[in-house]
């Protein structure tokens, strides 16, 4: 059995292998032979503890994922989010590796979002709006923009404190970026994506202009919400994985059936955009496979070593 601790994990990450596996992660997952379990959400014995379970599998890979969230952690100076992936050996069920992944996980999530930016948003988008100032939003600005050039990143936060401190981080990785409200970031963006942990919209539809691509990536429980219902009855609907999108992602707030798979758009089997004022909208509950394909080819690279 092999372990990577999360020293090591994190240096062999990138973008650009984060950005591979999660492609592959999305077209696998529409395939005949790839299995999702049921999501598992619980929490610990302290108050706002919080950790999930993810399975699936395929004839290649079989496994598992545990990510947890500990607040109190801050205090002690650990850190608040834990991930943990579990691969099975497919013929024998014997435990393969162990892959501590928490800055992997960032990585992966960001991923997610810039294969569909990648895909759904207009070629000439050159501004992005990102709402949230915590952990995931710095991996989410610096992945759309492997994928786009954007010249202007406008960031929305509660607290204005924390957005002035978020810019400044962006600032240092090479960003133009500055913090705005949220009617501004809307009308201003050509590219929105989300990342909070909201339970109720965070802007209004009608500051959305047409050809918007906005990546929905905060909800991934029964609850949260982070985009207005309005926006669904004339936009183009994608996501992860449908069956699991509509149950715990942000589309179970929307009545409307015509969700497209995106891995259907990579492999050419539906059409993604299809006109320059097109509003797409992607939502990331987060699948188990995404996390399986990039612990394997983390595992693939330091066996190579």
């Amino acid at each position: 059995m092999i372990h990577l601790n999360e020293e090591h994990t994190s240096k062999l990450i990138t973008h650009e292998l984060a950005y591979d596996a999660i492609k592959n992660a999305l077209t696998a997952v529409i395939s005949d032979n790839a299995t999702l379990f049921p999501v598992v959400n619980a929490g610990g014995a302290a108050p706002n503890t919080v950790f999930s379970l993810k399975a699936a599998c395929t004839d290649k890979v079989v496994g598992w994922k545990t990510g947890s969230y500990w607040p109190n952690n801050a205090s002690l100076g650990r850190p608040c989010h834990g991930t943990t992936i579990f691969l099975l050996d497919p013929e024998t069920g014997a435990l393969k590796a162990i892959i501590e992944a928490s800055a992997v996980n960032a990585y992966r999530t960001a991923a997610a979002d810039a294969v569909a930016v990648d895909y759904l948003a207009r070629k000439d988008s050159t501004t992005l709006a990102i709402f949230g100032t915590g952990h995931q939003a710095e991996y989410e600005a610096m992945a759309v923009c492997n994928v786009r050039s954007i010249n202007s990143v406008f960031v929305v936060g509660r607290s204005s404190e924390k957005a002035n401190i978020f810019v400044e981080r962006l600032k240092a990785k090479g960003l133009n970026a500055k913090a705005v409200d949220a009617q501004f970031a809307c009308m201003s963006a050509d590219i929105i994506v989300t990342a909070t942990t909201s339970n109720e919209p965070l802007f209004r539809a009608e500051w959305v202009k047409p050809g918007t691509h906005i990546s929905a990536m905060g909800a991934d429980k029964k609850g949260k919400q982070e985009l207005p219902v309005e926006l669904y009855s004339n936009a183009l609907l994608f996501c992860d994985f449908a069956k699991q999108s509509v149950e715990i992602g942000e589309l179970q707030h929307t009545s409307n059936s015509n969700i497209t798979n995106i891995g259907q758009v990579i492999n050419a089997t539906s059409t993604g955009r299809t006109s320059a004022n097109d509003i797409t909208i992607f939502d990331s509950s987060g699948i188990a496979l995404q996390d399986l394909f990039i612990a394997e080819k983390l595992l693939n690279i330091h066996e190579g070593n």
